[in-house]
């Protein structure tokens, strides 16, 4: 009986364990869909800000600088 005892307090602590385990992976997920989440962001003000800047050099008559885009990858 002492045995059974042993195997469920030990079963028990690999549970627990289970359960912070799954709770850590759980937050790691949410940063990593929050960090693509801010990457989409940050690709959406740059176009942004490149749209605005043409229509501010529109305004002004002038053509705006050549500038070659950076490639991603």
């Amino acid at each position: 009986m002492e045995r059974n005892d042993l195997s469920d307090r030990r079963f028990d602590v690999l549970l627990e364990r289970l359960d912070r385990i799954g709770g850590e992976l759980e937050k790691l997920n949410r940063r990593a869909d929050n960090d693509e989440n801010f990457l989409r962001l940050t690709k959406e003000l740059q176009t942004l800000n490149e749209s605005l800047q043409a229509i501010a050099y529109a305004a002004l008559g002038q053509q705006a600088p050549s500038v070659r885009r950076r490639r991603a990858g």
